[in-house]
C-alpha cells in the first residue's frame, strides 16, 4: 500500500507502472486514503479560464485548434484590453472562481508583451483573485517579471512522456519546457503542469508523464490531467476513444503520487458524463476549470458545475488575500487608475 505520511520525489517507473496495474478497487481506496490524509475529501478549488489572445500560434502541438498550422475554422484575437479582462475575471469571481488563468497562445511572450500580461495580473489580484498565466516558454528574465507583478502559478504542462511527445510535437523539445518550469520555480511562482491522456499514447506513456512531475525537486502546486478534445482540422480529430477507467486510473495515480498537489480535472470534460466526473472525485480529483471555455473547446455550463457539486455534497475551496487593509485599498486604486488608461491594447498578431 502507499505511504501517504512521506512526500516522495523518488518515485521511479516500476512504481509507478504497479500502482497502475493495481486493481481498479484498490487503486481508489488507495488514492482516497492519500486524498482524505491531505485535503478535505468534499472540497475543490475552482478556477476560470480565459484566452487573453487567441489563435495564430506558430507551434505544431497536433492536439491544439490555436495551432496557425492547422484549419480548424478559429478566427485569431488580438491582445485583449486589460478592462476587458478584468470584466471577465469580475464575473469569475461572482460565479464561485477563486482563480483566474490567463492564457495566450504565443511561443512566447515577446518583450513588448510584457508591460500588458505584468498589468493584468496586478489588476486581476487586486480583485482578490489568485492568478495563473500560460504563455509558452518563458525566460529567466521574463518569470522573473512575472513573479515581480504578484502572478502566482505559471502554467506549462508537460503534455506527455519524453518517448511520446516528439509524436505530438516537435518545434519545441521536452528540454524546453523543462527548462521554462525551472524558470518559474526559481522566480519562485508555483508550478501548474501537468498532461493530455487519449492521444494515442500507451500506459506507459502515461507513467512517464507523472514519473516527470513526481520526480522533480519540489511536485507542481496543480497538476491538470486533460482529456483529449478532438477537434476538426487537427491531426488527432479522429484519435480512437480513450477508455474512461485509463483516465480515471490516470487521477488516482497522480493523487498518491503527488498527495499535496491540486490535481485538477481539466480539458475534456464536456465528453464526461456526471458518473464519470464523480468518479474523478472519488480518485482525487480536486480542482476543476469553471466556466463555459476552455481557452477554446468547451467545457460543461457553470451552472450544471454547481448542480453537481452540490448533489455530491461538495463544496468549493476558498481562497484568502493575504493583505492588510491598507495594501489592498492601494492595490483597488490602482486597478481603478488602470482601467482608465486604454494605451493597454496593440495588436499582437503584427510583425
Amino acid at each position: 500500500m502507499a505511504t501517504t505520511d512521506t512526500i516522495r520525489n523518488d518515485w521511479t517507473r516500476d512504481e509507478i507502472a504497479a500502482l497502475f496495474d493495481l486493481p481498479f478497487n484498490d487503486l481508489m481506496f488507495q488514492a482516497q486514503v492519500v486524498h482524505r490524509q491531505h485535503f478535505d475529501p468534499n472540497e475543490v478549488q475552482i478556477s476560470t479560464l480565459c484566452s487573453i489572445k487567441t489563435g495564430a500560434c506558430p507551434e505544431d502541438c497536433k492536439y491544439c485548434p490555436q495551432s496557425a498550422r492547422y484549419d480548424t475554422g478559429l478566427e485569431k484575437e488580438r491582445l485583449m484590453k486589460v478592462e476587458a479582462v478584468l470584466e471577465e475575471a469580475r464575473a469569475a469571481k461572482a460565479s464561485g472562481a477563486t482563480r483566474f488563468c490567463m492564457g495566450a497562445a504565443w511561443r512566447s511572450p515577446k518583450k513588448k508583451d510584457m508591460p500588458y500580461v505584468t498589468q493584468m495580473v496586478k489588476d486581476v489580484k487586486a480583485l482578490g483573485l489568485e492568478t495563473c498565466m500560460t504563455l509558452g516558454m518563458v525566460s529567466e528574465d521574463q518569470a522573473t517579471e512575472l513573479a515581480q507583478a504578484g502572478l502566482d502559478y505559471y502554467n506549462h504542462n508537460l503534455d506527455t512522456s519524453p518517448e511520446f511527445y516528439g509524436d505530438i510535437i516537435t518545434t519545441r523539445t521536452y528540454q524546453d519546457r523543462l527548462n521554462t518550469l525551472g524558470n518559474v520555480r526559481a522566480a519562485g511562482m508555483k508550478v501548474c503542469s501537468g498532461g493530455i491522456v487519449g492521444m494515442g499514447e500507451g500506459q506507459s506513456d502515461r507513467v512517464g508523464l507523472l514519473h516527470q512531475l513526481a520526480t522533480m525537486e519540489k511536485h507542481p502546486e496543480s497538476v491538470p490531467v486533460n482529456m483529449l478534445v478532438r477537434v476538426e482540422g487537427t491531426p488527432l480529430a479522429d484519435q480512437d476513444d480513450l477508455d474512461p477507467f485509463d483516465f480515471i486510473r490516470t487521477i488516482a495515480v497522480a493523487r498518491i503520487i503527488m498527495p499535496k498537489s491540486h490535481v485538477r480535472l481539466s480539458a475534456g470534460r464536456e465528453e464526461m458524463n456526471e458518473q464519470m466526473q464523480s468518479m474523478a472525485f472519488m480518485a482525487g480529483a480536486n480542482s476543476i476549470f469553471y466556466g463555459e471555455k476552455l481557452l477554446t473547446t468547451p467545457n460543461p455550463e457553470a451552472s450544471k458545475d454547481m448542480q453537481l457539486l452540490k448533489r455530491l455534497g461538495i463544496n468549493t475551496e476558498k481562497y484568502e488575500v493575504h493583505e492588510d487593509e491598507a495594501e489592498q485599498e492601494a492595490s483597488v486604486l490602482q486597478s481603478m487608475e488602470a482601467a482608465k488608461n486604454d494605451k493597454f491594447f496593440y495588436d499582437a498578431a503584427a510583425k
